[in-house]
C-alpha cells in the first residue's frame, strides 16, 4: 500500500482550516487507507487529512486498544471537561513533545466511512486523540496548546532542528 508524505511546520496546509466532506465515496475510503498506512509507517496514532496535504475534513486513528484504526469524517467538538497532563507529540513536528494539559473527557460527533453517526464520549488517551487530531483539522498544531514557557523552548528546539537539518541535508524533519 501507498503512503503519503506527512507536511511538517512551517508548511501553509497545517495552519488552514479543512473543508466538510459532502460525499463520502471510494476516493474518502481510499484516502482512508492511505492515511491509515502513512499513520502506522510513521509511527502515530492519529492523522488528519491536512497533514498530508488534503484540506478534507477528516482524521484516522488507533488507539492501541484492540479495535484497530478509525475513520472520523466532519468530526466536531461537543462538550470537554475535566483535566489531564500527558505528554504530547506531533508528527507534523517530529522530534519533539511537550507536556500538555487538555480536557480529559470529549464528547465527539461525526460520521464513519459508511456515512453512519458517530457519537462517543471518550476520556484520556481517546479523548487527547480527537483534540489533537481536530485542533489539526482547525488549522492548529500542537505549539498552539503550549505555555509561554514550552513556548520558548520550542522556539528554540525548532531553530536547533533547523540548523541542523541545514547542515545536513537528508535531515530535514521540517521541510516542505
Amino acid at each position: 500500500m501507498s503512503t503519503l508524505p506527512i507536511r511538517t511546520y512551517g508548511d501553509p496546509v497545517l495552519a488552514m482550516a479543512t473543508q466538510e466532506i459532502d460525499n463520502i465515496d471510494g476516493k474518502i475510503a481510499q484516502l482512508a487507507l492511505t492515511m491509515i498506512e502513512t499513520m502506522y509507517r510513521a509511527p502515530g496514532v492519529g492523522l488528519a487529512a491536512n497533514q498530508v496535504g488534503i484540506s478534507k475534513r477528516m482524521f484516522v486513528y488507533d488507539a492501541g486498544d484492540g479495535l484497530g484504526p478509525r475513520t472520523v469524517i466532519n468530526p466536531r467538538i461537543i462538550e470537554t471537561s475535566g483535566e489531564w497532563l500527558y505528554e504530547e507529540g506531533c508528527l507534523s513536528v517530529p522530534g519533539l513533545s511537550w507536556e500538555i494539559l487538555r480536557p480529559n473527557r470529549v464528547h465527539l460527533v461525526g460520521l464513519d466511512l459508511d456515512g453512519n453517526p458517530i457519537d462517543m464520549d471518550v476520556e484520556e488517551f481517546h479523548a487527547r486523540i480527537f483534540l489533537h487530531e481536530t485542533d489539526h483539522l482547525d488549522g492548529h498544531l500542537l505549539l498552539h496548546c503550549l505555555t509561554p514557557e514550552q513556548t520558548q523552548e520550542s522556539k528554540r528546539d525548532i531553530a536547533k532542528i533547523k540548523m541542523r537539518s541545514a547542515q545536513s541535508p537528508g535531515l530535514n524533519p521540517f521541510g516542505h
